[in-house]
């Protein structure tokens, strides 16, 4: 069977180079039993292909089953994939159960997000792959089944592999033969055509005339880089179609149904720049928080100790005068050696306890330090307090800087009752 065929029989649109490769090559591998591993970004229709290998193999008039490792939860996918017998945990129930490959006994067996299964369920997989044998959950009976597995994955396997979360024999056994399905983004010419496809099948759908893109809106179409691919641009046509009265869709109005950043926050092959800031999360906020606490920290142990060895003299307070801003808020406050001066800059040799000689008077900064614990909370209000000074009170450029969402930056400025 020709590609031009193949794309009219499973409805996949385009003309790239590297889409025609990977038709070609499921087309070739389809009639013999090897495994596949199709990778790419999500939403770029890995099913599809899956589905390819199937109909067109001689297991076609047998069962298809697609299992979506990431959606079944750690502690029953065992139970899922490979069956249980009654009585082996809990709500197990009275029969036996086949799991999926039972049931796809001379079929093929399409894991999705295959990547995503655990340790445990890895070691069964592999097992299948070499002699066709697995072992129900709370049974010592090995059974036999003849399945062929199409594996799928968004993730860097290689990445995968070194930190250990995917055995690297079980992901020799399944990359057989590794198709590759490239981004929306690399296929440029592809674009307005799928577009055109979707707007026709969602006119056809909701009985409305389809949408006609004006010349500015085919740019902005082809200039967005699409991170959730395929999947995502379905969607966008289908919200248009059905909120948009006009049937001519304008850049402006385009634009208003895509997100600003484009940039993916899916799971990807490809490796994403990192940030302009040093956290990628709300948790790392947290990590720059104690980052500067324990800076200060050193700064105050430093400036302690000064005014322990040298008193407080006008030299001391004019060389730590950005670190005195730092900590009590004024440049222009001035503390006399004996009149208002903050507890910590008090110390001077003739005022440091008896007790404390000079080989611990290290310590003794220390000690004065823990008398005033740092609150966690506020530190972080502070933080989020002078990144929205900073930026005139525009919380996404406030979020942009702190490496968090503008999401959470709303409602850590809720929760925290922050004045903008």
């Amino acid at each position: 069977m020709d590609i031009q065929s193949v794309k009219q029989r499973f409805g996949i649109i385009g003309n790239d180079s590297k889409l025609n490769l990977a038709i070609e090559k499921a087309v070739r591998i389809a009639p013999t039993d090897v495994s596949v591993l199709i990778t790419g970004e999500s939403g770029v229709g890995k099913e599809a292909f899956a589905r390819i290998i199937h109909t067109l193999s001689a297991r076609k008039h047998a069962k298809y089953i697609a299992i979506n490792c990431g959606a079944i939860p750690e502690g029953t996918i065992d139970s899922e994939l490979f069956g249980f017998k009654a009585g082996s945990f809990t709500h197990s129930g009275k029969e036996d159960k086949k799991g999926y490959f039972e049931e796809a006994n001379g079929g093929t067996i399409f894991l999705d997000e295959v990547g995503e299964l655990p340790l445990s369920a890895q070691v069964r997989l592999l097992r299948v792959l070499e002699n066709g044998e697995f072992i129900r959950v709370g049974d010592s009976i090995p059974r036999k089944t003849d399945v062929r597995i199409v594996a799928a994955t968004n993730v860097k396997m290689q990445e995968a592999l070194k930190k250990g979360r995917f055995r690297e024999d079980l992901y020799y056994r399944l990359n057989t033969v590794e198709i590759f399905l490239p981004p929306l983004r690399e296929r440029k010419e592809d674009i307005y055509l799928l577009f055109r496809k979707f707007a026709s099948d969602f006119a056809q759908k909701y009985r409305m005339p389809t949408l006609q893109l004006s010349e500015g809106a085919i740019k902005e179409l082809l200039r967005y880089r699409w991170p959730g691919n395929i999947r995502q641009l379905r969607n966008i046509a289908e919200q248009i179609s059905v909120v948009e009265q006009k049937r001519e869709v304008s850049a402006e109005t385009l634009l208003s149904y895509l997100p600003q950043d484009g940039v993916s926050h899916l799971p990807a092959m490809v490796s994403q720049g990192k940030a302009e800031t040093d956290f990628a999360s709300e948790r790392e906020i947290l990590y720059k928080v104690l980052f500067d606490m324990r800076n200060d920290l050193n700064d105050l142990k430093q400036l302690t100790f000064k005014l322990i060895q040298e008193g407080n003299t006008a030299k001391i307070q004019e060389e730590n005068q950005t670190l005195i801003h730092k900590i009590y808020g004024s440049p222009e406050v001035t503390y006399p050696a004996e009149v208002n001066e903050p507890a910590m800059m008090l110390l001077s040799h003739d005022k440091v306890p008896s007790h404390v000689g000079k080989h611990n008077t290290y310590d003794f900064a220390e000690e004065i330090q823990e008398e005033e614990p740092i609150s966690l909370q506020d530190k972080e209000v502070e933080l989020i307090q002078k990144s929205l000074d900073r930026h005139k009170g525009k919380r996404k450029e406030a979020a942009k800087e702190l490496g968090i969402s503008e999401r959470t930056l709303y409602r850590k400025i809720k929760q925290y009752n922050i004045e903008q």
